[in-house]
Order: C-alpha cells, then structure tokens, then sequence
C-alpha cells in the first residue's frame, strides 16, 4: 500500500456497514482511521457535509448528488464499461447442505443476477447554443461542412440520445456566409444540416430566438428537414399548439419527456395559432404539465431560452423560474441560451444548469472572455430513474470546433464554475 494522493488524501473513505462488510470480506479489514460508517440512507448527506469525500456504494444507490468516479478507464455509468476489469465488484456465493441448495434456485429466481443491467441503461447527452452562422458557417464552406464536429464527433455520437438546440432555421437561397456580418438576422444553408445528422441529432430545440429570422416559409421548411430525418423535435412548432407541446420518448424502459419554451421573444419570433415559431412561456401550463408527465412515469427535462446574461451568476427572476419547474416534478431544468456558462446546482432532486454555453458558435472569447468555454451534460437514466451526470467540458478553435478540454483547462473552468455555484 502507498500513500495516497489527489484531492482525498488523508480523507477517509465513507461506507455503509453493509458495504463495510463486504469489502472487508474481499480485501481484509480496512486500516485504522481510512474509513468512516454513516447508515446508507445518511450517507449522502454526510458526504457532502464533509468535503471533499469520497465513498464505495452499490450500483443501486446511485443518484446524480454523487459524483461517479472513472478508475483505470471504466466507469458503470458508461455503456462501454467491462465488468471484467473493473476492480470494485463483489460476487457472492452460497453454499450449505446439498438438499437446501437443491431448493435454492427457485427460492431466488425473482433476483437479478447483477445489480447492473445494460438493457436498462440510457444515456442522453445535451448541448449549449447552435447557430450555423457568421465565421462558424464561414469555415464550414471552407473546410467542410461537418468539419465542426472533428474532435467531438465521437462523443456526441456514443450516447443513445443526442439533444441539440439549434437556433437558427434552414433556408433556400440563404446568403454565402459572412464572418463579419453585423446584422442579428440569420439562416443557415440546407446543406448544413449534414452537421446534425454527423454529430447524431434525436432531439431538436426549436426555443431560440433567432428561429423565424427568415419567415414562415423558412420555419417550415426546417421543420420538415427535421420530419423527414426522424427527429422529434420541441418548443417550437408550425403553431401554437406544437410548439408548447412535450415531446415523449421511451428508451430501455426509461420514460423522458422534454418541454421548454422562449420567454424572451421577440413577438414576431413566437409561435401563434397560425404561425410557426418558438413556443412562448405559460409557466402555470408548463407546471401542469410537468406534473401531468411525471403522474404518467415520464422524467420531465425542461429547457429555456432565457434572457441572456454575460455572467456565470444566474439572476434571481432566473433561479426562481427555473425553480419552479423542479418544484412542479421536472428532474433536469437547463438554460439553452448562455453563451457564457452559467452555474447549476441541486434542487429538491433536480439537477439545474443555468447555461451550459455554445456548442457550435463563432465566439472565440467575445463579447465577453469565456464565451470559448462549453458544457456538454451526459445525463444517465437507469431503470426509470435519473442516476447521474458527467460534465463534459469542451473549448472552441477557429471559430467553429469545439475540442475537448486539456486536463488544466478543465480543472480551471469546473473550479470557476462550481465556485459560482457554491460548491
């Protein structure tokens, strides 16, 4: 044994007795002062109270307030995992008198074998803001059109489902690309669609504000660009009524259901009975709603273009609004329209992100230093039960491709975000 180094050394691990025990069993008592006992259903709780912590629990026990740790390259979180390598498993074996094992097999058959079932496993990863625009479409024309994608590609592509909240309709006859367009009224080439599908789209966010740039005719045209390929798509709509609708999916027996709205406008951006565009914001309806879903078995995901604020410190209108979706049962509430990311935080079992910064969008550091910085949430469900959360950091190049962080860039941002957000 070595001694141990990191963020918890000289920390000691936290167990329940029941994962105490079993531990011990597999490797020998634990050395004197390495671990602390707090009753399973405390155990959460005491770890957070005590930071930094860490502990050993089962499988399933997890819910997204842990934080699931990666060793030697695997993560049970990760459909990719290998149980085989994975140092942290326990087997148990029965043994007694022959004629009481002979009996054994039926008196167990409504268990599982493992605590850990692939087929019940989803993963969602969602994103910032898109907009095929300005010097991100500029280098799409000169280096492809899914050159955005390069480094990212891949890990937008692995999970079951990929959400993106692309503000921006697609339009016949949209001008050739202007790096240094001044005007705030945008489309997006036809042929850039081909991003979308390259990066994996399921799920589409129609919430920006940008959406009826180009008219009626443009709105409708993408919205059935997204049709033909099989998308769902949500907050917005070709009337009133689709847009403001929830979209519900089903995944491995995990039931997901996404609302969000535009509260921001401008009107002529909104959606009308007659109109396509962005939904607008009913909050008493969206309450409603969300509890509706949530009576159903669905775990509501609420999204918002919200009002865009050049900080990471969401204001009070926004913690309240975004609150009083998780009060009204939602699971995961983000904010889809900060360019610079925002703060999250833990709510009465929700997980809020206030803004989780671009995606695909030209700011390289302007206006503001920071707007390069970008979350991507890969959100995990098990057995119809959101269990975790991996923030994925990613930083823009050349106006258009995010890569991934360095380990130092990373360190920097998660340190900076979470001390915003009270961590």
């Amino acid at each position: 044994a070595g001694e141990l180094a990191g963020p918890f050394a000289g920390r000691p691990l936290w167990l329940a007795e029941s994962t105490l025990a079993a531990f011990s069993a597999q490797w020998g008592a634990p050395g004197p002062g390495s671990v602390r006992t707090a009753p399973a259903d405390q155990l959460l709780d005491a770890a957070w109270g005590e930071q930094p912590a860490w502990s050993i629990i089962p499988f399933e026990s997890l819910e997204p307030r842990w934080k699931v740790l990666t060793i030697d390259g695997q993560s049970p979180i990760r459909k990719d995992f290998d149980q085989a390598v994975y140092p942290l498993v326990i087997s148990f074996v029965v043994s007694g008198l022959p004629s009481a094992i002979s009996q054994l097999p039926s008196a167990i058959s409504h268990l599982p074998s493992a605590n850990r079932d692939l087929s019940k496993l989803t993963t969602l990863v969602m994103t910032g803001v898109t907009a095929l625009v300005r010097a991100t479409a500029f280098r799409m024309e000169q280096k492809g059109v899914t050159y955005p994608a390069r480094d990212i590609r891949d890990l937008l592509r692995s999970a079951d489902l990929t959400h993106i909240s692309n503000e921006v309709p697609f339009a016949e006859g949209c001008p050739y690309p202007d790096p240094n367009q001044l005007t705030l009224i945008f489309c997006s080439d036809p042929r850039y669609i081909a991003l979308l599908e390259d990066v994996g789209a399921d799920i589409l966010e129609l919430t920006g504000n940008h959406f009826q740039d180009y008219g009626s005719e443009a709105t409708l045209y993408t919205l059935e660009m997204y049709k033909q390929r099989g998308w769902q798509y949500y907050g917005g709509g070709a009337d009133l009524q689709e847009a403001t609708k929830a979209i519900t999916l089903e995944h491995n027996g995990n039931k997901l259901a996404f609302i969000g709205c535009n509260p921001v406008g401008p009107p002529g951006a909104w959606a009308t009975e007659t109109r396509p565009g962005a939904a607008p914001c009913d909050y008493d309806r969206m309450h409603m709603e969300i509890a509706r879903l949530r009576s159903e078995g669905y775990l509501p995901i609420v999204t918002f273009q919200y009002f865009e604020y050049y900080t990471p410190i969401p204001t009070d209108q926004e913690e309240s609004t975004f609150r009083g979706m998780a009060e009204a049962g939602a699971r995961i509430v983000n904010g889809s329209q900060a360019h610079l990311p925002q703060a999250m935080e833990f709510y009465i079992g929700a997980f809020i992100h206030y803004g989780l910064g671009n995606l695909f969008f030209d700011q390289m550091d302007t206006p503001v230093t920071g707007t390069r910085r970008e979350f991507i949430d890969r959100h995990v469900f098990y057995a119809g039960k959101y269990i975790s959360t991996e923030l994925l950091t990613a930083m823009l190049e050349d106006y258009a491709r995010p890569r991934p962080m360095s380990e130092a860039e990373r360190e920097q941002f998660l340190q900076d975000i979470f001390s915003v957000s009270g961590w």
